[in-house]
């Protein structure tokens, strides 16, 4: 059939106005993803150039990443945690000697959110050798430390200016594992609190358990006799992340290269294990060992990194069992990706790969977790975590 000339021009302006009101939309879109600051934890010594802890400016609408440089200086901030007011940063600092004691300590610091800049406020023995992990709880009112060497828990008040107080709560762990090598005490490798603040969960590589303490917001106390739950021997729990619907949590284990997934009961803070999945494709015989954990915010998908295999191991979560189905292996084109970070949008995964120096970013598809290099690489020395800023 002929098309007229009037039939044309009519179709032409329509297609014309559909491309605008798309082209609008997608800025709308931009416009609504904000701009964010992140921070990078890193390893400054043995044999790093890093100086410290490095900021960044993302624009989560076109994807842009800006260098703010340095940040502050400081020695192997190897975890950093933000505030919920977003005004400070603590940085756990991993030694194993402070002022002649077996501890590491912990930094405080502000943030400048003009320049990004760090401006220290004070330091305190962590407690422990070693800290490598550092969290608030929901109020803010506390810092939570995990001690690697020193098999140790701590917990530290957070004063009114952002200083931290000496220690509220301390606990030793004690006892071992299967593995003489990786296990030949207490490892506690991470510290998180419920999202009712109610409880505060410890992953314990040295002892294959995932300990949960009733955890007192009031006074900044880590109640003695915690609940358990029992991992397989010789798998090192590392790291565990919550499904946003409250209902379900899930631990990365270092040495067994596995996820395995828990009922939670938040009404007493227990756990019964579902399942346990593999993070390494089948076949793989290299050494791996696993690292970090995260559940995507629409709580549809999971992540796992794997150092040695260096690759990210994306799963499927059902929504109503809360078990794993695997989607797919990804590359994280660096060496040892010991950490990853999603942004605040759920768009972008951050793969910390720490002995090539470099971040790796990763489009997540919406609908299937899918992960997909944007191209862009960040270079920055030994990068251990990726922390954002939220916005106001």
């Amino acid at each position: 059939m002929k098309t007229t000339h009037k039939e044309f021009r009519k179709a032409f302006l329509w297609f014309t106005l559909s491309a605008l009101m798309v082209s609008a939309g997608d800025a709308a879109a931009a416009s609504h993803w904000g701009k964010y600051l992140f921070y990078v934890g890193t390893y400054t010594e043995p044999d790093s150039t890093s100086k410290g802890i490095y900021a960044y400016r993302f624009d989560a609408g076109t994807g842009e990443v800006t260098a703010l440089g340095v940040a502050a200086e400081t020695t192997n901030p190897s975890f950093v945690a933000v505030h919920p007011n977003r005004r400070f940063l603590y940085a756990v600092n991993e030694v194993q000697k402070y002022k002649g004691e077996s501890s590491g300590r912990v930094s405080a610091f502000g943030i400048d959110r003009e320049t990004g800049k760090l401006r220290f406020l004070n330091e305190v023995a962590s407690r422990g050798a070693d800290p490598c992990y550092v969290a608030l709880d929901k109020s803010g009112k506390y810092v939570l430390v995990a001690n690697y060497t020193g098999g140790s828990l701590a917990v530290f008040p957070v004063l009114d200016d952002g200083r931290l107080g000496e220690a509220s709560s301390f606990v030793q762990h004690r006892g071992h594992g299967a593995n003489p090598e990786r296990q030949e005490g207490p490892h506690a490798h991470s510290i998180d609190v419920s999202a009712d603040n109610r409880f505060a969960l410890a992953d314990d590589l040295g002892l294959d358990e995932l300990l949960v303490y009733k955890f007192d917001s009031a006074n900044g106390s880590l109640a003695p006799d915690p609940k358990f739950a029992k991992l397989d021997a010789a798998a090192g729990p590392r790291h565990f992340a919550f499904h946003p619907s409250g209902k379900f949590a899930y631990v990365v284990s270092e040495l067994a290269s596995t996820v395995t997934a828990f009922a939670y009961d938040a009404a007493s803070g227990s756990l019964r294990s579902l399942q346990t999945i593999s993070t390494v494709p089948k076949g793989f015989t290299g050494h791996n060992d696993d690292a970090e954990i995260a559940v995507h915010p629409s709580g549809k998908f999971l992540y796992a990194s794997n150092r040695g295999n260096d690759s990210i191991a994306v799963f499927a979560v059902a929504s109503r069992k809360g078990t794993l189905m695997l989607v797919e292996y990804v590359p994280t084109q660096g060496k040892t990706p010991r950490s990853f970070e999603i942004d605040p949008t759920g768009r972008f995964l951050f793969a910390a790969n720490q002995d090539s120096d470099n971040i790796v970013i990763f489009r997540i598809d919406q609908r299937t977790g899918r992960l997909t290099p944007t191209g862009k690489v960040l270079q920055v020395p030994k990068p251990v975590c990726v922390k954002f800023v939220t916005s106001e």
